[in-house]
């Protein structure tokens, strides 16, 4: 059973406007990395379904998220099907997200109240998603998309809330041009983690990256 409710991880992902993105087979590392970015800030995360037997090294991290970092909402991405969907709840995610909209998994969540965040890549797309109880519409790729498209999206749609990934990067000029188009969060992978960070182990340097660009977004927003 998930920590928290839908309303609290909508306040979670809110507050800090950024949810990372990250995968990686060993348990301890991505232990380690939920922890720095914990400690940079960081209040929600997502883990995404992306290898053999992910779900195995989802359950070691979930269990040092509730002991080691009890206000993060801990969630899974790359979820494609309600029955993957279902497993992870069952385990505890807090929040799932997906690279498309599937209205089996908007029911699966929906019965246990948790909030489901589905890749949508036109406005009819985020339309059916909301209708099918979805609050928080994933715009993906965003790179694809660009800032244009969510301006023009939520000119006639303005209650959409829209988490964009794919193009996002740590900067200022890039993290501008999305909120100022109206994201309510960005969703952020590699560009969070370098490879040769994580690889050489700098957990210091991926907490001090949250921090500043947590710092850039708050900026931005005020």
């Amino acid at each position: 059973m998930a920590k928290f409710d839908k309303f609290q991880v909508m306040d979670r992902i809110k507050s800090t406007g950024m949810v990372p993105v990250f995968y990686n087979s060993d348990p301890d590392l991505a232990c380690k990395v939920v922890k720095a970015c914990y400690d940079g800030g960081v209040r929600a995360f997502e883990f995404t379904n992306r290898g053999d037997m992910a779900h195995e090294v989802f359950a070691d991290v979930i269990n040092f998220v509730l002991k080691e970092c009890p206000d993060m909402a801990l969630g899974v991405g790359s979820i494609v099907d309600s029955a993957t969907a279902a497993l992870y709840i069952q385990m505890g995610a807090c929040f799932v997200v997906g690279p498309l909209f599937n209205a089996d998994i908007a029911r699966v969540c929906n019965r246990r109240q948790v909030p489901y965040s589905p890749g949508c890549g036109s406005v009819t797309e985020v339309g059916n998603a909301q209708e099918a109880g979805c609050d928080l519409c994933k715009v993906f790729p965003g790179d694809v998309l660009g800032p244009k498209f969510v301006k023009g999206l939520l000119a006639p749609m303005p209650w959409s809330k829209i988490m964009v990934t794919g193009g996002v990067e740590p900067e200022a000029a890039n993290l501008t041009g999305w909120f100022k188009s109206g994201v309510f969060c960005v969703g952020m992978g590699s560009k969070l983690f370098p490879k040769d960070v994580v690889a050489s182990g700098d957990w210091q340097a991926i907490t001090d990256r949250c921090r500043e660009t947590l710092d850039i977004i708050k900026r931005i927003r005020n």
